[in-house]
This record gives structure tokens, sequence and C-alpha cells, in this order.
């Protein structure tokens, strides 16, 4: 061997390692690659997920009547779920006491996501029914997605890819731990 050249060096243990190319780690998607969305519909997700612990579901809040998790297909990191316990599909069959409790939520869920994330603006919403978008038309659910300044949002559009720097167990643990205990 010549002595400039370098041995070819086994790169599968340098994971990590910064080198030129630019990678979108998202394991987080194996889940839905592996199993289609379809799976999904077996079981109400939003049914099922307080019934396991919080960790396992990426719940990061309780109350009364309504919880709050990470969405497993997030459009950013810190995308928030506010979902009543309740199996109802719009907002208008919320009670009273549903509807207090998904609005006192979601302003925590903005305050904390202010906190832990530093974001610069939300994204609020519901979509009602398939035909408005939502992916689980049968249990409502309000959207808290954080938005940035800095939005990498060019990739969706030119390689149908979406940007997320955490893993979803890393923004559940930091969103619930910095959940405020008396909520």
């Amino acid at each position: 061997m010549d002595e400039h050249e370098r041995p070819v060096e086994d790169g599968g243990h340098l994971a990590g390692v910064p080198d030129e190319f630019q990678r979108l780690w998202t394991p987080h998607r194996m889940a839905y690659i592996q199993a289609g969305p379809e799976v999904l519909r077996e079981q109400c997700p939003f049914c099922e997920a307080p019934k396991h612990p919080d960790p396992e579901r990426l719940i990061v809040a309780r109350g009364e009547t309504a919880f709050v998790l990470l969405n497993l297909f997030p459009y950013n990191s810190g995308h928030l779920l506010v979902c009543p316990y309740r199996h109802i599909a719009t907002y208008d069959q919320a009670t009273d006491e549903e509807v207090a409790e998904i609005g006192a939520l979601t302003q925590t869920g903005m305050r904390v996501l202010r906190e832990v994330s530093r974001c610069d603006g939300f994204n609020l919403g519901m979509n009602q029914g398939a035909i408005a978008g939502a992916g689980v038309d049968s249990h409502l659910h309000q959207h808290i997605v954080p938005r940035w300044t800095s939005d990498a949002n060019f990739f969706p559009i030119i390689a149908k890819t979406k940007a997320l720097p955490q893993l979803l167990g890393e923004v559940r643990q930091a969103v619930a731990h910095a959940w405020p205990v008396d909520n």
C-alpha cells in the first residue's frame, strides 16, 4: 500500500460520526412502514392509549376527561394531540366539561412546548371527519403543532420527507417532565 493511501475502514460502527452527508433519522416511522396505517384501525388508538403505561403510548399528561399524547406521525417535533377519553367523533358531541378540559390542556401544552422547544408559534386544529383530513376520524382530537421561524418546510415539497430532529421518546420525556403537576 502506498504511504498516502489509507486503509478502507468499516463505517458500520461509526454511527453519528459527521461526514459530508446529511441524514434524516426517523426511526419512529418504522411502525407505520412495517404495519401500514390500516393496522391502527383495528382498535381506536385514542381509546387504547390510556390503557397502557404513559411512555409506551407517548402520553405526556392525563386529566379527568381528556389526555395529551404525542402524535405518532408528527408534522413537527413536539406535535401533541389532546383527546377526550370518551369515544366521540366530533367537537359538538363533547360535554361542557370535556370542552373546558381540552381547552385547558391545549393551553398548558402550548406553554410547555414554548418552554421545552422554544417554538415561535403554533398551528391548532381539529379535522372533523375523513373528508376534512382526520386520520382517526372516529375519535375527537385537537392538534397542537409547534412551529419555528426556521422550519424546514421545503422538505415535504421537494422530497416528500419531513425532518424531525428528535426521537418521539425524547420529546415525550421532555414534555412530560415539564408538564405542571397541578394539571
